[in-house]
């Protein structure tokens, strides 16, 4: 006992710092006070909680330059579906339920207000037996198998 050294300390093992360890406040502070090189970075849409960042419609919206605004349904289309669906006798909300939509989807619809869905637009299509789509617009819509005439 008597060659042993009361001063010094001996570390057998010392396990290197965790990377969540090397984030934290204080120790980015001390790499700061001793000189270090560090390098910060935002990652895109980080604190956020939405669940898809970007879609077709904002991609397009990004493409555009001039007028920053999404395509609506043409008046000539809202007025074809209040036709069809006056003409079966049915309310906004039959037509929203035959279609498995919301009352208020297809008032945008007719108003004018809604951004395009093709598939909302092809169940009406179904429901109301006129197309609302392509050159034939306002023609009656020929069921499957129905031959043109």
């Amino acid at each position: 006992m008597a060659d042993s050294d009361w001063d010094t300390v001996t570390v057998l093992r010392k396990k290197p710092q965790k990377t969540s360890q090397l984030k934290t406040e204080q120790a980015v502070n001390q790499a700061r006070r001793s000189g270090m090189a560090i390098e910060t970075s935002a990652k895109y849409g980080a604190a956020s909680n939405k669940q898809h960042s970007t879609s077709l419609n904002t991609a397009k919206l990004d493409r555009e330059t001039e007028e920053l605004r999404h395509e609506k349904v043409p008046a000539d289309v809202g007025r074809l579906i209040q036709q069809g669906r006056q003409a079966k006798k049915w309310t906004q909300k039959d037509l929203a339920t035959r279609i498995s939509e919301k009352p208020q989807v297809i008032q945008e619809y007719e108003q004018g207000k809604a951004v395009p869905n093709q598939s909302v637009l092809g169940k009406i299509e179904r429901a109301i037996g006129v197309r609302l789509r392509g050159k034939e617009k306002g023609q009656v819509l020929q069921p499957p198998g129905g031959k043109k005439k």
